[in-house]
């Protein structure tokens, strides 16, 4: 196992090794919440493009439809219960009206759901934290060794040499 700049975990770094560690560590976090951000932000449009797309679709159903369902639906409830013709076009009016109406519900679920989507907001949060916890960060102490006592590694340096 090692560390992110390929030394071996648990032998002594310099501060230099140490500080440029940190360093793309810290390049690598920014660059991640950036990624988030634009993750959720791609998510928000995407459901304000569907909505969008859902209000037109019914609009454009509400419009086009109408003149030739209108006369299909009404001549052929007309023939099939021998109702006055009036009543056939109010009751093919109707049917049109519900699927509008059904189309533009859809359309004001996805809306509420890009609008409570706190995208944004949850990344500054998570941006904030890390900040706050690296701010809190300390440096692990290192024990004090006795002034007559030589670290292992040059210990096990010398005794290899002779």
């Amino acid at each position: 196992m090692s560390a992110p700049d390929g030394s071996p975990v648990g032998a002594e770094r310099s501060i230099g090794q140490l500080f440029a560690s940190a360093t793309a560590e810290m390049s690598a976090l920014v660059h991640d919440e950036i990624a988030l951000a634009k993750a959720q932000l791609r998510q928000d449009v995407k459901r304000g493009a569907t909505s969008g797309g859902a209000f037109s679709a019914a609009g454009a159903v509400l419009i086009f439809s109408l003149p030739m369902l209108n006369f299909a639906l009404a001549y052929g409830i007309r023939t099939w219960s021998d109702w006055n013709l009036a009543v056939c076009f109010l009751l093919s009016f109707a049917a049109n009206v519900l699927v509008a109406g059904v189309l533009a519900l859809i359309g004001v679920t996805f809306a509420k759901k890009a609008k409570k989507s706190k995208g944004p907001q949850k990344v500054a949060a998570s941006m904030k934290e890390s900040a706050v916890v690296l701010q809190k960060a300390k440096p692990h102490p290192r024990p004090e060794l006795p002034q007559d006592r030589v670290p292992e590694a040059i210990e096990a340096v010398a005794r290899s040499s002779s």
